[in-house]
């Protein structure tokens, strides 16, 4: 069954059979769309239409319109995981930093020797562009050090600081914990050896 539209109005003639090519003309036409401006804006759509419109063609008579709504949500599920899965555009996302007070406590290695004046690091998951030029409270960070975003400052200039003094300062406190923790076991175990001698001298 042919049906005529009104739409187009130059004596053309749309049916079903049609559908499967408006599907890979659209399909098409996103992609090209994300081509040039990439972000997966239409990736996932582009990819339901055109694959929905390529088995729609194979599939000849069959592929009528519910066939391929459920071809396209198909595809469109599988293109989504297949996007999320395989991370096309860097980190899923989680790179993408929304503002500057994401990058706090995020780390990184120095790619340029930082000071309290100048240097460079790239951040670990830093977005499109994990290149940010860094200061540090005091001292000097070598090349390749890891270190730990303490003030994004806007997300122009990070302030940073080395994991290495971080974790001294955790180590530190952990043996104070540890020996807090054996001094309080030795004092009870202390008073406990008491009261057991206090009925024998009784």
């Amino acid at each position: 069954m042919v049906v005529s539209t009104g739409v187009l109005q130059l004596g053309f003639e749309l049916g079903p059979e049609t559908l499967p090519l408006l599907l890979i003309v659209a399909g098409l036409g996103l992609s090209i769309a994300e081509a040039m401006a990439p972000g997966a804006h239409f990736a996932v759509l582009g990819v339901a239409l055109l694959a929905a419109g390529i088995v729609g063609l194979l599939l000849g008579p069959l592929a009528g319109p519910l066939v391929l709504a459920v071809l396209v949500l198909v595809f469109g599920g599988l293109a989504l995981v297949g996007y999320r899965r395989f991370d096309l555009y860097g980190d899923a996302g989680a790179g993408q930093t929304t503002d500057s007070d994401s990058l706090r406590g995020r780390t990184g290695r120095v790619t340029e020797r930082v000071t309290p004046q100048s240097g460079a690091v790239k951040l670990d998951r830093g977005g499109f562009n994990p290149n940010y030029a860094a200061r540090s409270i005091d001292g000097e960070i070598p090349v390749g050090a890891e270190v730990l975003v303490v003030d994004p400052g806007g997300g122009n200039v990070l302030t940073v600081t080395p994991m290495e003094e971080l974790e001294d300062d955790i180590d530190a406190e952990l043996a104070r914990g540890r020996a807090r923790m054996e001094a309080e076991a030795e004092e009870s175990a202390d008073a406990d050896a008491a009261t057991e001698d206090e009925p024998e001298r009784a």
